[in-house]
């Protein structure tokens, strides 16, 4: 029906593709097209949410992940983790038949006070015991995307609930279901970042970028795989959407060389090489093009392509998390310093997201347990 997002740069995004170019929206009239704060909305706008129910068959949601995240510095009490609770207000005004909520594996775990032990209940169970408390059927599993055709080693927590039914039969279903529908896109065993990619490599060629000509931008490769004719589907021009590369340093370009000729594909560069290049950073990993790729994070260059000396283009981070081609990406590219916290970037857009083709499957599944 419509979609609430904070942020003017992932909502251009949305706008672009989902209300202009699909229109697979039925917007109500009383909510402006544009970018809101779910918390405005919920106190602008509760009685006409209150007047949905009935009407409405699935709300889904997937509150910032950065304080839950282990990966990062996982602050108990960072503002965004109480978004939580503002998705179970829309449950509780909405009251749809079913809803879906995704994120991080550090959601089920709390928070340690210091050096003791974890004292503090899990996200994960509060919000399973207040939606139960709202009369849901709630279960929730640990999901990774690489086996869903998602070429990413990406785990996420999953928690489905139905109004009436029973929430368990999503994960069996999913799974059942998982064989069928990929066969249906020409998909069969996992694939690997090299399938998924290949097609998009700077050897292929390169023009000016037609949003700056200060960037060169790739061009399309023949198809080499199931996989990229399946996200180049409907696709007739030439050059692919945001795939423009990175301006390096020589001299990263040339460390980017050494790594790729010394260090093991897809695992973190060990910390004598660090050390040796007065590196900071936490993470780079060199990509292994046999495998999955390492989850995406918001950040490019934690991650360096496997053949050529450079970043990943957003065209390829897309690719990764299954964004078929014709979804085209909006605003700047990235941001730095404080403006990370509130700026959503196109890498931050991309690296945010449930896998599409994940997501796809898992509508397919759930409208027919509401329809059952």
């Amino acid at each position: 029906m419509f979609a609430v997002e904070k942020s003017e740069m992932a909502f251009e995004t949305l706008k672009y593709n989902l209300i202009e170019k699909k229109n697979i929206f039925d917007w109500p009239p009383w909510l402006p097209i544009a970018a809101h704060d779910i918390a405005d909305v919920l106190k602008l706008y509760k009685s006409e949410l209150k007047n949905l129910r009935g009407k409405v068959e699935l709300v889904t949601g997937g509150p910032p992940c950065q304080g839950f995240s282990l990966a990062g510095k996982r602050d108990e009490k960072d503002e965004r983790n109480s978004l939580v609770n503002l998705y179970v207000e829309i449950v509780s005004l909405v009251r749809p038949s079913a809803l879906f909520f995704e994120n991080v594996k550090g959601f089920t775990v709390g928070f340690k006070d210091g050096a003791h032990e974890s004292r503090n209940e899990a996200y994960s169970d509060s919000v399973s015991r207040e939606l139960q408390d709202l009369g849901y059927d709630v279960n929730s599993d640990e999901i990774n995307f690489s086996d869903f055709g998602v070429p990413q080693r990406r785990k996420r927590f999953i928690l489905v609930g139905m109004l009436v039914g029973d929430s368990k039969k999503f994960f069996e279903k999913i799974v059942e279901a998982k064989r069928g529908f990929l066969k249906e896109k020409s998909l069969e065993g996992n694939v690997t970042l090299e399938e998924a990619i290949s097609d998009l490599e700077r050897k292929h060629g390169e023009v000016d970028s037609p949003e700056s000509s200060v960037f060169k931008q790739g061009i399309y490769g023949k198809m080499e795989s199931a996989y990229q004719k399946l996200m180049r589907k409907d696709i007739n021009k030439n050059l692919p959407d945001s795939h423009r590369f990175t301006n390096h340093r020589k001299k990263t370009a040339e460390r980017f060389e050494y790594f790729l000729e010394k260090c093991p594909k897809g695992m973190r560069i060990d910390r004598n090489i660090k050390v040796r290049f007065n590196l900071k950073k936490d993470s780079i990993i060199p990509l292994d093009p046999e495998k999955a790729c390492p989850t995406l994070t918001t950040l490019p260059d934690d991650y360096i392509h496997y053949s050529e000396p450079r970043i990943l283009t957003v065209r390829e981070y897309a690719r990764i998390q299954s964004f078929y081609d014709w979804f085209e990406f909006k605003s700047n590219y990235t941001t730095g310093g404080k403006r990370r916290k509130t700026e959503v970037p196109r890498y931050s857009q991309v690296g945010n997201a449930v896998p599409p083709i994940f997501a796809e499957l898992s509508g397919v599944i759930l409208k027919r347990m509401i329809d059952d």
